[in-house]
């Protein structure tokens, strides 16, 4: 495991609540610096085996070899279909961390925080067409106050993307730091919170993670044998809110779908504590464990 990678936030607690025999076939959907996959193939015995999923080629470049292990370089959101290639009708347990990982973060040149003068990238597969630049130069008005409103729940949405668009006459989006100086003058409140919002924001909608967390969900459910678990760590309220909802009513939706008859069949039930975070320590160790959400249910 890299360690610039960092250790992933309630790891301990994430990989026990998953782990339910040790000879089981498991996914991991989020390798990233592969410290949950380490911790998870120590746990399983030899003819246990972990299927994990990264799209970003500096995740793949930390893999580790173990027999038991099987890394692909997709987007999570498409495991049902190696599934199906390999012939895997069912497996014992899903885990996926939703953050992104302290490595993209801490790059100096992938665009994603608003600590460095980068370019503004934030793909987190480097072989994907639009950049975050590219939103903020072709995007109209009302796709910007969307999309700042809805995934950075930015207070001032329609100022800020009303300012997007008049910088953009001047010259063209390139840089984090263009875009800090003009955050700066719009912020509201604290400012750190501020440009986190709207760095969010950008990185959802260049990556189409809500999309991408959506058909995810929606898989889970269909390869995930009856007793298995599945491991969810979410980090804001704007994905956390959709995770929330599917696990428990079986749609994206305030109410659950029901059948013709008023029935509602739940796919899951909860395993222990409805929500883990992280206790004083982790948070003094690792800030960003502050804001975590750990969910573990259990096909019913």
């Amino acid at each position: 495991m890299n360690k610039e990678y960092h250790v992933p936030v309630l790891l301990q607690a994430s990989v026990e609540g998953l782990i339910t025999d040790r000879d089981g076939v498991y996914i991991d959907l989020t390798f990233g610096g592969g410290g949950h996959a380490m911790t998870i193939l120590n746990q399983l015995n030899d003819n246990g085996h972990l299927i994990a999923f990264d799209q970003d080629e500096d995740a793949i470049d930390n893999a580790f070899t173990d027999k038991r292990l099987t890394l692909i370089r997709s987007n999570f959101k498409y495991f049902w279909r190696f599934l199906r290639f390999m012939n895997i009708e069912k497996v014992d347990g899903i885990l996926v961390d939703l953050g992104v990982s302290s490595w993209q973060f801490d790059s100096d040149e992938r665009g994603f925080s608003f600590r460095f003068d980068q370019a503004l990238d934030m793909r987190m597969n480097q072989m994907a067409v639009h950049t975050a630049a590219d939103v903020l130069n072709k995007y109209s008005e009302s796709d910007l106050v969307r999309m700042f409103s809805e995934l950075g729940e930015v207070r001032n949405s329609k100022s800020l993307a009303k300012a997007v668009v008049g910088e953009r006459l001047k010259r063209r989006w390139e840089s984090t730091s263009q875009l800090n100086a003009l955050l700066s003058k719009l912020r509201m409140g604290e400012e750190k919170r501020y440009f986190s919002q709207v760095y969010q924001a950008l990185r959802m909608e260049v990556n189409d993670e809500l999309g991408v967390i959506k058909e995810m969900l929606e898989y889970v459910p269909r390869f995930l044998r009856k007793g298995g678990r599945f491991v969810v760590l979410s980090y804001h309220s704007v994905e956390d809110r959709l995770v929330k909802r599917f696990l428990k009513n079986g749609s994206f939706d305030k109410e659950p779908i029901k059948d013709e008859f008023g029935n509602f069949q739940r796919s899951f039930k909860k395993v222990g504590k409805n929500v883990i975070e992280a206790n004083g320590d982790e948070v003094k160790e690792n800030p960003r464990s502050r804001s975590a959400k750990l969910r573990i249910v259990e096909r019913i």
